[in-house]
């Protein structure tokens, strides 16, 4: 589940360890489905004990490790897993420890329920080859609404699914494509190819509005609770869903509707068939940010 909103707290969560030299690189014994560790764990620990890690960042929905040898240290959550600081969910579900020296944090535990996750080592040229721009669009929060219009207009497919695509753009899965249309009001199976100029221009506020919201309250935790940030506490932003898992519940902003869960390209997809009616127009962007922000605040409180 972890997207783009997630796996950034993730990384704000370690971004001290900058700095830090590699102490010990250690896979944990674990009885669970193993996950992937590239190359096999002594040779990746004999290749980055003692190396300082210059910078944490993240390209789409992985946290990355660069290395003063230019090496980067990859770990990639997919749909269950968790980059900590702190005491772990589960013990039995820890995967991987990096012991850190000379910074303000000892350890990093990289933790995954379901071991569909990875942790990599790739070099500067295998980045490139593997994660440069032929294969990753950029990322969400810094691509252009121009760019947005000209990487997805010209295909023939649903809105929804084309947000998916991470060849066009980078960070946003199924939770927030779902909350992205609703706040701009478009239909998540229409074509984008008969998006409007307009229309690009408000999916893109949209888009951006919604990832620096569900950034700002540390993204989501479902009802499955797996999510957590670096220091195992849950995000706050499923408070503020206005259309995601909650099929049969009204709309928070026509209030007249039911939501509706559809299926797309094997994922789920929940919209309000009011607010984004195939044959209505978005509205234009508009400056009530704060008012929906408040009103989904005010429904977060009576929710408590």
């Amino acid at each position: 589940m972890p997207e783009l909103p997630e796996v950034e707290t993730m990384r704000r969560g370690i971004a001290a360890i900058a700095g830090s030299t590699i102490a010990a690189a250690v896979r944990v014994p674990c009885k669970r489905r193993p996950i992937l560790i590239e190359p096999r764990p002594a040779i990746l620990a004999k290749r980055i004990v003692g190396r300082t890690i210059a910078e944490v960042g993240r390209l789409g929905k992985r946290v990355v490790l660069r290395l003063d040898s230019g090496d980067r240290l990859i770990f990639e959550p997919r749909m269950t897993g968790l980059v900590l600081v702190a005491d772990p969910p589960t013990e039995e579900h820890l995967r991987f420890r990096l012991d850190l020296a000379g910074g303000p944090i000892p350890h990093v535990w990289y933790w995954d329920r379901r071991g569909l996750g990875s942790v990599r080592l790739i070099s500067e040229q295998q980045l490139a080859d593997q994660l440069g721009s032929r294969k990753l669009g950029p990322d969400a929060l810094v691509l252009s609404a121009d760019d947005l219009r000209d990487r997805l207009s010209p295909s023939r497919r649903a809105i929804k699914v084309a947000l998916l695509d991470q060849r066009a753009v980078a960070g946003i899965g199924n939770l927030y494509a779902s909350e992205i249309l609703h706040l701009a009001g478009i239909h998540p199976a229409k074509r984008c190819d008969l998006l409007t100029a307009a229309q690009w221009q408000i999916v893109h506020a949209r888009m951006l509005e919604v990832l620096h919201d569900a950034i700002r309250h540390e993204g989501s935790t479902l009802s499955d609770g797996t999510y957590r940030n670096a220091l195992n506490h849950a995000g706050g932003y499923q408070s503020m869903h206005r259309v995601y898992d909650r099929a049969g519940e009204p709309c928070r902003q026509c209030q007249s509707t039911q939501i509706v869960r559809i299926v797309q390209a094997q994922r789920a997809t929940f919209f309000c068939p009011n607010c984004q009616s195939k044959r209505a127009s978005a509205a234009p962007p508009s400056n009530n940010s704060t008012q929906r922000r408040n009103g989904a605040k005010s429904q977060r409180g009576r929710s408590t």
